[in-house]
């Protein structure tokens, strides 16, 4: 067994004790946190910021690519006169020219959870990301695996479908779960797999906060206006400008492709494969298929309770009673 299968064979039993400590154990009570989720594009922002004012609460946000400095406008990253003067924890606070992983946001999270529950405020966990909300609210475990470059490289040159082969013979759990048309995603599972094989499951892994998690919920038309009407918004705030300074800055356009969504397409647009024109129709066409792959993954928690935007007095009066107050 190598060195990092041993060390992750010895966290799982250490949580399996700790599983076993917790069911047979007298009722603890739980840091109560809120989650506030929803697809791209949905108002999340906007809720979570209301739900901080009303509840003496602050923000920690939730999004794999809002983490990096310089990468504001094409993420729509939450501007200091929209927070309300709620402060906003995990924005700007990674280079974009490296790989900020769950483990990292982690253990970031939960420093930020437990700074804000000292000072007896209600941390609220707004994003998009669900694999980082769910590092966070279901205490799932990634093990620490270091990027290796030579097979990233060999796995580079396969197609979506064979590495999903190969992750589904390696690790078929993580295939079940995992987004088969994410190469960055399938890579990364399969970098972990072949170190230390299929990931050990542990069922019912002791949480470290009771969690209500809140969801935005609209009708197909509306927020395919609302990605199309915020694409718009972005390009005219800038966005073509943003991405030729993250270049300026020395971000590489392979580096750039890697952060995805909008990041790819401004790339292949600065390096003059694609028209702008093409650009934002692939911008928009992925950003909505982005949208319908966090609906899927949203449906399957029967934890979340759904609510419109305009139902904020119902969000109130919900958020008050699992408070308490």
């Amino acid at each position: 067994m190598n060195e990092y299968a041993k060390n992750y064979v010895e966290m799982t039993t250490f949580l399996c004790i700790l599983q076993y400590m917790a069911t047979n154990s007298d009722k603890i009570a739980f840091p109560k946190i809120l989650a506030v989720l929803g697809p791209t594009a949905s108002g999340k922002s906007d809720l979570a910021v209301l739900l901080a004012l009303r509840f003496n609460g602050e923000v920690v946000s939730a999004d794999s690519r809002q983490v990096y400095r310089g990468l504001d406008v094409a993420t729509g990253k939450i501007t200091k006169e929209e927070m309300c003067g709620v402060p906003h924890c995990l924005l700007n606070i990674a280079n974009p020219a490296e790989r900020y992983t769950v483990s990292h946001f982690k253990r970031d999270a939960e420093r930020a959870i437990d700074e804000i529950l000292s000072r007896g405020k209600l941390p609220i966990i707004c994003g998009g990301t669900m694999q980082y909300v769910n590092a966070v609210t279901e205490n799932f475990i990634t093990p620490e695996i270091p990027p290796d470059g030579a097979l990233r490289s060999e796995l580079s040159k396969k197609s979506n479908g064979e590495l999903f082969a190969e992750l589904s013979a390696l690790d078929p759990h993580r295939a079940e779960r995992i987004d088969r048309n994410n190469p960055r995603r399938l890579v990364r599972a399969i970098e972990i797999a072949r170190v230390i094989g299929s990931v050990p499951q542990i069922p019912d892994v002791p949480k470290k906060y009771e969690t209500l998690k809140i969801a935005i919920k609209t009708d197909t038309e509306t927020l395919r206006d609302r990605i199309k009407e915020r694409l718009e918004k972005r390009m005219a705030l800038g966005m073509i400008k943003e991405a030729k300074k993250l270049i300026a800055d020395g971000l590489s356009f392979e580096r750039m492709k890697e952060l995805g969504l909008e990041y790819r397409y401004l790339a292949d647009f600065l390096e003059g494969k694609i028209s702008e024109e093409k650009m934002k129709e692939e911008i928009f066409f992925k950003d909505w298929q982005y949208a319908k792959r966090q609906m899927t993954w949203l449906k399957r928690d029967a934890e979340i309770r759904w609510f419109t935007l305009s139902e904020s007095e119902a969000i109130f009066t919900l958020v008050q009673n699992f408070l308490g107050k």
